[in-house]
């Protein structure tokens, strides 16, 4: 662990990159794969299913070695061990960071304060998995004797965007005469789109709120409590229409929820990387419980290959480490993320809470300032979408844009050429990026002069292919286990707690205060600066005028 703001960009490994930098920083990739004719069979990684080509990154071997060895210097290994150790290595909170227990088999054995916590966690997936074949089968009945075709899904930050992405991940696996919706912004016009046309005698909420109190997910559920009251018209029926994922039993109980029907999860359970916990509970109801554990089955694939594998060759590692060495290095902002399979088109909106509320910290684990960048900026849509519509600045425009193509050699719904014609566009894409085509290419074509810089592509702009055979539940959870430890991997070399998220709170503190302020008839003295003052005046003007 690093002991001063200054120990990481005073490391040996880190002032040999910086080195290291100046030498190989406008070597165009034309030049490396000219060098090297067999660099895109040997830049790759094989494992867990997963095929990773990296050759395509502004790296020789000297780079990986360097990077392994700054892994090496900031004791990346010694940390994997004490996460999964169950050591309290979220330093601000005091609580160990135990996801990897979540998909852990039953025999394994996981301490946390010397108890062992995968028999709790088998426990509830077993009651998740009982409650998932009542609801799924018919068998779970709502108030009125009806069965429940309708499920909604309500919470926020990671109880909403893991549960969200793993539905449309997985929609070709899902039971098809349930409908899925989630529920998550404080805007009444999300829960009144998402209940517009449902009945609640058919309709089953989940309110998943680890604490039971947050604002938003509670504003939501109370909202969903009246909206089913007023069509069912007896208390009893909240019972037979609400489900909670909570560790707040008194609260829960206080809203009616049957005591039977909470799931639990631990303090050792961060928010964005909870999707396969209870929080996961929509997910069990839309594709079952053998398919969702085969997801867990996925993310431990990837735990024991993160554990075990030498850095060189460990996929998560060098998916981390590739990432500082843009963002550190080369002064890359972003990354972007682009899948090519319409099914993970949330994906990239997941993996935004992931890395930047992991990582977007500017303190060290000891709270000295630190005096390099950290967390790079994730973004992305899915291809070929993304191609008419952000990639001429990839290809042609001042910034560096680290690129991560995610494609499968086979698809869920073989249509005609559609899956050749989305497959050739990634292979072609990640292709023009790295070797661009040059005036001389241009003119060659009949360009006149005047057109040619218009036409020309510089190349040179870096990005990872992972190749795969087929989206399965387990390979989400493969996915999502490798970007998980890469940005560990990535809070190691930085030094930062990946597992608080302190930045979120100030926000929420001031709205508290703002809220009762709104009123237009209120009297309450405004004490902020002069715009805010003003913005809350124009507000209760506005909402107050009657015409």
């Amino acid at each position: 662990m690093a002991t001063s703001t200054s120990s990481l960009t005073q490391r040996p490994a880190w002032r040999a990159l910086g080195a290291h930098y100046q030498k190989i920083k406008d070597v165009h990739l034309r030049q490396l794969f000219a060098d090297d004719p067999k660099r895109g069979e040997r830049l790759v990684v094989e494992d867990v299913g997963l095929y990773f080509d990296y050759s395509k990154n502004r790296v020789n071997e000297e780079t990986i070695r360097l990077l392994v060895a700054l892994a090496e210097e900031c004791g990346l290994r010694a940390r994997i061990e004490a996460m999964f150790g169950g050591e309290k290595i979220n330093v601000t909170e005091k609580r160990a960071v135990l996801h990897v227990a979540l998909r852990a088999p039953r025999e394994q054995s996981i301490l946390v304060d010397g108890e062992n916590v995968v028999p709790k966690v088998h426990e509830v997936l077993d009651r998740m998995a009982d409650f998932a074949n009542r609801v799924r089968s018919g068998g779970w009945k709502g108030h009125t004797g009806k069965r429940i075709r309708n499920v909604i899904n309500i919470g926020i930050g990671g109880s909403d965007l893991g549960p969200v992405m793993a539905y449309e991940a997985l929609r070709h696996y899902s039971q098809r005469d349930l409908t899925f919706r989630f529920v998550s912004n404080v805007d009444g016009t999300d829960f009144a789109e998402a209940t517009h046309d449902l009945k609640a005698e058919e309709t089953l909420f989940i309110v998943s709120s680890k604490t039971f109190t947050t604002q938003e997910t509670m504003t939501n559920a109370l909202t969903a409590r009246q909206w089913a009251l007023k069509q069912l018209g007896n208390e009893k029926a909240v019972a037979k229409h609400f489900a909670a994922v909570s560790t707040n039993g008194q609260e829960v109980a206080k809203f009616g929820i049957d005591m039977a029907n909470m799931f639990g999860f631990w303090d050792w359970v961060g928010g964005r990387y909870s999707m396969d916990s209870a929080i996961g509970l929509s997910t069990m109801l839309a594709i079952g419980p053998d398919n969702f554990r085969a997801m867990l089955a996925g993310f431990h694939a990837m735990d024991e290959h993160f554990r075990a594998a030498p850095f060189n060759k460990n996929l998560p590692a060098l998916l981390g480490l590739l990432g500082v060495w843009y963002n550190n290095f080369f002064g890359s902002q972003t990354v972007a993320v682009l899948p090519y399979d319409q099914y993970l088109k949330r994906f990239p909106a997941y993996l935004q809470q992931l890395t930047m509320e992991s990582n977007g910290k500017s303190v060290t684990l000891e709270g000295a300032h630190v005096d390099y960048q950290t967390g790079a900026i994730f973004w992305g849509e899915p291809g070929t979408n993304g191609q008419h519509s952000f990639y001429q600045l990839i290809h042609q425009g001042t910034k560096l844009i680290p690129c991560d193509f995610i494609g499968f050699c086979k698809t869920l719904n073989p249509l005609g050429e559609h899956h050749d014609l989305l497959m050739s566009s990634l292979l072609a894409q990640s292709e023009a990026l790295a070797f661009g085509k040059t005036a001389a290419e241009v003119k060659a074509e009949g360009t006149p002069d005047w057109l040619v810089p218009h036409r020309v592509f510089e190349g040179n702009r870096p990005s990872n292919t992972i190749l795969i055979e087929r989206l399965t539940p387990e390979v989400l959870g493969k996915l999502v286990a490798l970007y998980e430890h890469a940005v560990f991997t990535q809070g190691v070399i930085w030094n930062v707690d990946s597992f608080d998220q302190w930045g979120v709170e100030l926000g929420k503190v001031l709205a508290r205060r703002i809220t009762p302020e709104l009123q237009p008839a209120s009297e309450s003295p405004l004490s902020h600066d002069s715009s805010t003052n003003t913005l809350i005046r124009r507000y209760r003007k506005l909402k107050g005028n009657t015409k």
